[in-house]
């Protein structure tokens, strides 16, 4: 095992024999001459030697000093050359982010061509699943939720509110059998996912309870087409499959292009859930995550301002 004294006076003695200053030393370290006087004195005790001959304002090098400063200097340049090495590969590491199969492919997927074309130094590794990342112990940079914001030992971020709508694609709304009002999605195939929930006070929102919420009557919430997840429910109804019951956040831009349209007024159900950005403190000043952090709040207000 290495015998080694006290870094710090290792480091003020070293700065005070470069420069035979110790005001020059102090500076050069962010601390009094005082401070690193008294470092090189804790040197001095540990080694039982004296490192500095004073004359008057002057100080010189012991012969000690001097045999042993090169080695020093080196040492500390040696250290500081590995701890750059470790943080250039920390730098060098993709940004890997985790978010759920949906928001992934319907909101964030279409606007990653503009971090990549702003930032294409930055190598990006996408982990899309509903499972709950370990993002303090597992090699994941940053997580998007769909939760209260209340993630212990991280930091968030939040993003957005969601309500859940009733869309469809608009050549439905040209058939005979029309859309007017709740009622008449009697007449049409309704659209059901069941891997990624929405929840309101602890119950799922499925159609049953929104026809239940709208006070439509006589209507079987449980008949249609049923899917595993809600990507897969959006792109049904972006088909012209029927009607389903989806989060407006990740059907923002068919909304906007008029690949789906939203029926019936007043029958939004607001949900207590929002999105959040989530990552470990220790990660925050890291480039790629200070980066996408600023990117993704951006592209947040262009939202909010549409």
């Amino acid at each position: 095992m290495r015998r080694l004294p006290p870094l710090n006076s290792i480091r003020a003695f070293e700065a005070t024999a470069r420069h035979l200053s110790f005001s020059k030393a102090a500076e050069e370290l962010n601390v009094t001459p005082g401070a690193v006087s008294q470092q090189v004195k804790v040197l001095e005790d540990y080694l039982n030697i004296k490192l500095f001959k004073r004359r008057n304002r002057l100080i010189l090098l012991t012969d000690e000093a001097q045999i042993c400063l090169p080695l020093l200097t080196q040492g500390l340049d040696n250290m500081a050359h590995a701890i750059d090495l470790i943080r250039k590969q920390n730098d060098d590491k993709p940004l890997t982010i985790t978010a759920s199969p949906t928001f992934t492919s319907r909101w964030l997927m279409p606007r990653l061509s503009s971090f990549q074309h702003e930032f294409p130094d930055i190598d990006v590794r996408i982990d899309a699943s509903n499972d709950l990342a370990d993002l303090i112990n597992d090699d994941i940079d940053v997580g998007i939720r769909f939760g209260t914001g209340e993630y212990p030992g991280l930091e968030a971020d939040y993003l957005f509110s969601q309500s859940v709508i009733a869309v469809c694609n608009p050549e439905l709304l040209k058939r005979k059998d029309k859309l007017e009002t709740p009622e008449d999605l009697k007449n049409h195939t309704l659209l059901h996912a069941h891997g990624d929930y929405f929840f309101i006070d602890n119950t799922h929102v499925d159609w049953e309870m929104w026809f239940a919420t709208v006070g439509a009557k006589g209507i079987d919430g449980r008949h249609g087409l049923h899917f595993s997840q809600h990507n897969l429910l959006a792109e049904a109804a972006i088909r012209g499959q029927g009607v389903a019951l989806v989060g407006d956040v990740v059907v923002n831009d068919e909304l906007k292009t008029g690949q789906l349209v939203k029926l019936f007024e007043d029958t939004d159900i607001p949900l207590k859930f929002s999105y959040y950005l989530i990552y470990p403190n220790v990660k925050s000043n890291l480039p790629r995550v200070k980066i996408f952090r600023q990117w993704l709040l951006d592209e947040v207000k262009k939202v909010r301002r549409k």
